[in-house]
């Protein structure tokens, strides 16, 4: 959409109360030429340049028009589609003038629109135009991006100015980390196996981050990563289903847990997600019945609040974000897999899109750009075969998948996205896969996760790594995991 002097129309700047059009106080602002006609109040919630203006008491306030000579009409034109709720594509120079227009009149949707679209093929311009400008949560964001992407993009640093590089490579790229099923133990009958472990790239093995809390269990227990924090909620002592009453928190940084606590309503068998500043926990079981109701918890002040209840009752959710959304999968006999998307602002589910495959259900998603990824198992007489299905956020478009995703391992029923690869995990081989077009192409195979029951993947940025391996005969063994004590303490 090219600005004009009727750029503004398509958001008319008016409100129908009790049958009537109520005018909205409205401003023009007139840039290179074009007039775009805006909300006051839109442009006073959204952008802290004009609240100020706004609110300062000088005569501009009370203009009707105004002159901004800082930025480009287009650059404006995309802010104004995002403050509206629009989730516009860019090109190249849309992203220099967008991030131009987010850095001068400081439009905080514009800068989370940024960060929810870094990818591969603009995280270089993203960086390096936000320092430029200063723009510093969207500069952190793509650095850390590149960092986590460095051996890919690795020739391409080089357009970068020094001081740049520089600080890609002072950064502490993501690690895979894994946590498998177990019970709470005690200290006379504890369970050595009870650990957090991390996947060394380079040994192609995994190593023991952290060992569990006595009181933690991770049966049937919801567990996500948020703000470089693992957290653990709901969860069962034994085979009686008894829920464990607090949640727990392990800190990388300072290689510590602690316990908050549980949602007003216990519960096992749930799915836990964290976005922006809370954790969601999605439905699950509770004295053998399922549950549709969701709470949210605010992690500054500790507390629990109830959410609007998911389309219908469900456990292990599978779930997954996307450029800043929240989706999961329902199942919804017969032969169908919904995708619902979670509104925070508006706290409402949607249905996005329905999947049919006959006798096949989806049981893990993950994403990648605007591609939801939805593992299914088989039809009913092969059931561990692993089959995908994309369905683009863009476009609205379902996608089969060609091949098996088990490569003969076993299926796949976990999986984390890190820049433009994805690593599976079961317990006979860890694959990284790069994601392309039309396929996930095998990159590098490694040693499996030796547990069983069901397993979590997600990624940490640590510190220090551990130096302990997790070797396959000290599963057997009983042997004691110490946790190395170069890992920092504060």
């Amino acid at each position: 959409m090219e600005p004009s002097s009727c750029a503004g129309s398509e958001h008319e700047a008016a409100e129908v109360c009790e049958g009537q059009v109520v005018e909205k106080p409205s401003v023009r602002v007139r840039i290179e030429g074009s007039v775009f006609t805006v909300d006051k109040a839109l442009l006073e919630d959204n952008c802290e340049y004009f609240r100020a203006l706004f609110q300062s008491g000088m005569k501009e306030c009370q203009q009707e028009e105004i002159h901004l000579q800082v930025v480009s009409a287009r650059g404006f034109l995309v802010a104004l589609q995002v403050i509206h709720g629009e989730r516009p594509i860019l090109s190249d120079d849309d992203i220099f003038k967008a991030i131009e227009c987010a850095a001068f009149l400081q439009v905080q949707p514009l800068v989370r629109h940024l960060v929810n679209t870094i990818n591969s093929d603009n995280c270089l311009l993203m960086f390096h135009t936000a320092a430029t400008y200063g723009l510093l949560e969207l500069f952190k964001r793509a650095a850390l991006f590149i960092c986590d992407m460095y051996q890919d993009l690795k020739e391409h640093l080089r357009c970068l100015p020094k001081e740049l590089i520089d600080y890609v490579e002072s950064l502490i790229p993501s690690s895979y980390v894994m946590i498998g099923t177990y019970s709470p133990s005690t200290k006379l009958l504890q369970d050595f196996m009870r650990t957090v472990c991390y996947l060394n790239e380079d040994e192609k093995e995994w190593k023991v981050l952290t060992h569990l809390p006595l009181d933690a269990s991770t049966t049937m227990a919801g567990v996500t990563v948020r703000d470089n924090k693992l957290y653990i909620v709901g969860g069962v002592y034994n085979i009686s289903n008894k829920v464990v009453d607090s949640g727990f928190c392990y800190d990388v940084a300072s290689d510590t847990w602690s316990t908050f606590s549980s949602p007003q309503q216990l519960r096992y068998n749930c799915t836990l997600v964290g976005y922006e500043g809370s954790l969601y926990v999605l439905g699950g079981e509770y004295e053998r019945t399922t549950m549709s109701s969701v709470e949210k918890y605010n992690v500054s002040t500790d507390t629990w609040t109830f959410a609007a209840h998911l389309p219908r009752p469900a456990l292990a959710v599978p779930c997954t974000k996307s450029m800043g959304r929240i989706f999961i999968c329902l199942w919804k006999p017969k032969d169908a897999t919904e995708i619902y998307e979670y509104l925070p602002v508006k706290d409402e589910w949607i249905l996005v899109t329905t999947l049919i495959r006959h006798q096949s259900y989806g049981h893990c998603m993950v994403a990648h750009r605007d591609n939801l990824y939805v593992m299914r198992n088989g039809p009913c007489d092969d059931f561990l075969r692993c089959m995908i299905d994309t369905y683009n956020l863009t476009t609205g478009q379902w996608t089969a998948m060609p091949g098996h995703y088990e490569n003969s391992k076993g299926a796949l029923f976990t999986a984390v996205v890190r820049g433009d690869s994805v690593f599976t995990v079961n317990r006979r081989a860890t694959v990284e896969y790069s994601i392309e077009d039309s396929k996930w192409r095998t990159k590098k195979e490694m040693t499996g996760f030796p547990r069983i029951g069901s397993m979590w993947t997600f990624l940490l940025r640590l510190p220090k790594k551990s130096k302990e391996p997790l070797g396959k005969p000290d599963l057997t063994s009983g042997q004691h995991f110490e946790v190395p004590s170069d890992l920092p303490s504060s």
